[in-house]
């Protein structure tokens, strides 16, 4: 590991360390650059940003709520499982909150859309370092941790935020004393955190697949601490969902199995090194 460290900030292509320096810097100016543009974009389409992204889970027309009373009906449960019962008066309570939340929520979803691009960046930055047979190995980078980061996305959205949303908004402590209402702060930091984050953890399979190539972990190490993962994940799974049983379940059969990929990728990166050393 080392090694490789040495060669690729050393004279590899007739690059010092400080060329390298260089070179990471455009690349994180670019990236900056294009999120600065989509954030600038995204605010002008502030109305479909915030109402129909940021703001869809808390209407009972939100695809997941119509989803699960449709399937509800299909198995002839009733309303058992729909989730109409949405009701959520979000205030502001500082004078240029609603600037402030606006500037945020741009900016989050320009991340969010602007990630494939840093993925790419991140790439030109280590594509000098592989050789030819690692080249070829990690050529789809950039598509499959992009996709994985969507799909983590996507799960957040459609399947986390809206159960969090629908059991604190019916959640009472004392009756009908206490009131809901929502400073827009707390809504929009726990959605963007939640949606941004499970993007993050969907992207094992490639840690693993890095760390397994650099000598950090392998198939037995991950085996090994399979049950230390289990919970794990099912204290994530608590922190990122309500505390009920039904969505801790939900939330936590995705990570197992992302955890279970981590391991066949795991092993395939460690039999390609067998095959290039043999």
């Amino acid at each position: 590991m080392l090694d490789r460290i040495r060669s690729f900030f050393g004279t590899k292509n007739n690059m010092s360390f400080l060329d390298h320096l260089e070179a990471l810097r455009w690349h994180i100016i670019r990236s900056v650059l294009v999120l600065c543009v989509i954030t600038g974009v995204m605010f002008f389409f502030n109305d479909f940003v915030f109402n129909v992204i940021l703001f869809g889970p808390t209407k009972p027309s939100f695809l997941t709520y119509r989803a699960l009373c449709h399937l509800s009906r299909m198995l002839n449960l009733g309303g058992d499982l729909c989730m109409d019962q949405v009701n959520i008066t979000l205030i502001n309570t500082v004078m240029a909150g609603q600037l402030m939340m606006s500037i945020w929520g741009t900016f989050v979803a320009a991340l969010i859309l602007t990630i494939p691009y840093i993925l790419w960046e991140l790439w030109r930055f280590i594509k000098p370092a592989l050789k030819d047979k690692e080249l070829k190995s990690a050529r789809g980078f950039v598509i499959i941790s992009s996709l994985l980061f969507l799909m983590g996305v996507c799960f957040s959205y459609y399947i986390i935020v809206p159960w969090t949303v629908s059991f604190l908004s019916r959640f009472q402590m004392s009756g009908t004393i206490v009131k809901n209402y929502i400073d827009v702060r707390s809504y929009i930091s726990m959605v963007t955190t939640l949606v941004f984050w499970s993007g993050v953890i969907f992207e094992l399979p490639v840690v693993s697949y890095i760390l397994t190539n650099i000598g950090l972990i392998s198939p037995a190490f991950l085996k090994k601490y399979r049950r230390h993962a289990a919970v794990v994940i099912l204290v994530v799974a608590a922190l990122i969902a309500p505390p009920d049983v039904a969505s801790q379940v939900i939330v936590s059969i995705p990570l197992f199995i992302l955890f279970e990929v981590s391991i066949l990728v795991s092993k395939y990166a460690e039999r390609r090194k067998k095959i290039k050393t043999s």
